[in-house]
């Protein structure tokens, strides 16, 4: 499969490209900063630079002509302001779900956070982030072309993966590894059958391939 992964130096997305990669898959990554292509190259991505906080969708779809699978990785990071929660939380993703209808990808994923919701109330920074990964999975849930699956990982360690883990609409909170996170990724890719899943993720006692099998459908 041809893959093309948003925010393609972010630390899900690394270890995903990895993982990709080294099954055969023809990955790019799309990346802000050329100093950061040697790192997708290491993960035998190819890189692909473009800013989507100012790209337009026709100049994303360029990029997504051909890709069997769009996945959006990317974010703020934990030292932005509530204006770039807005233009990359929310912003971005908005962009490349519409980029990815533009450009015949159905395949979709999403890398969301638990707890996301359009509707969340506060003012706190990570208040404002949950609202805005909320208001991007809503857009990505009412486009009739995509299939797509959010993916709501609870807490981020990096701790090694186990592959064991709990993937349910509702979870409850938990942690979870981000190379578990990746692993999940993959299984998804590969199983259609959870479009139109928004589904939560922990660390838990089920294999990966196993876990995406269970809720695939539901």
């Amino acid at each position: 499969m041809r893959i093309v992964i948003a925010g393609g130096h972010g630390q899900i997305a690394l270890r995903l490209e990895k993982l990709l990669s080294a099954r055969g898959d023809e990955v790019a990554g799309i990346i802000r900063k050329p100093e950061q292509g040697d790192d997708l190259r290491a993960a035998g991505a190819e890189p692909v630079l473009l800013d989507l906080e100012s790209a337009t969708v026709e100049g994303v779809a360029a990029h997504l002509q051909g890709a069997d699978v769009a996945v959006f990785a990317a974010g703020a990071g934990p030292g932005s302001g509530a204006a770039r929660k807005d233009t990359v939380d929310k912003g971005a993703a908005v962009l490349f779900a519409d980029a990815a209808v533009r450009a015949g990808v159905r395949r979709f994923l999403v890398v969301s956070s638990m707890g996301a919701d359009p509707g969340h109330e506060g003012d706190d920074i990570f208040d404002v982030y949950l609202r805005a990964k909320g208001e991007a999975d809503a857009h990505v849930q009412r486009q009739e072309a995509l299939d797509w699956t959010v993916l709501r990982p609870g807490s981020l360690t990096d701790t090694p993966g186990t592959g064991l883990v709990r993937l349910e609409a509702h979870t409850g909170r938990g942690a979870v590894s981000r190379d578990d996170v990746a692993a999940v990724l993959v299984e998804l890719a590969d199983t259609p059958a959870t479009a139109g899943l928004t589904l939560e993720l922990i660390g838990g006692s089920t294999p990966a391939p196993v876990a995406v099998k269970s809720v695939a459908g539901n």
